[in-house]
């Protein structure tokens, strides 16, 4: 139903929650290499628990190959400096969720690529960001919620895909 992006994610335990949440609403997660860990690692399936089993998932090199991959989908880029809400928008199946790295962000020249597609999360008193798991989580489920909570199918183990790992 919908694509969550980790450009570049540092933090396997991250990583791992966030698939856990992409099981829970039937999204695919993609992951932008180069990777602040393996995907082997004991952490990344630790948080994702026993679900990582069912999570599609696909690893790629670059921007580039993801962009020609996912071409005609639409396209949100979170980022602490857009000034549109992340709620605003009307979201629909088939929407891309760019989210980046956990100590760098997204890089400058996405965001200026894509400065109609730019949204954020507000965020009130002395905090500078979210987790990027919270985030992805807070995102995905209003996007869910806007589209009546429907699954995409049923939760089965996955299909692996080549481009993996």
């Amino acid at each position: 139903m919908f694509h969550v992006v980790l450009f570049q994610p540092e933090i396997p335990h991250n990583t791992g929650a966030v698939g856990r949440t992409c099981v829970a609403v039937g999204a695919k997660l993609w992951l932008i290499r180069p990777l602040g860990f393996r995907i082997t690692d004991r952490h990344l399936k630790r948080s994702g628990l026993d679900y990582w089993q069912y999570l599609t998932w696909e690893a790629v090199d670059n921007w580039d190959i993801l962009q020609h991959r996912l071409s005609g989908h639409r396209f949100w880029f979170l980022t602490k400096t857009a000034s549109r809400s992340y709620a605003e928008p009307a979201y629909r199946p088939g929407d891309v969720f760019v989210f980046g790295s956990e100590s760098r962000g997204l890089p400058p020249s996405l965001l200026e690529a894509h400065r109609q597609s730019l949204v954020r999360i507000p965020i009130g008193g002395s905090v500078r960001s979210l987790n990027l798991s919270v985030s992805v989580g807070v995102t995905l489920y209003e996007a869910w919620r806007q589209c009546g909570f429907a699954l995409s199918g049923p939760i089965a183990p996955a299909a692996h895909d080549s481009q993996q790992g």
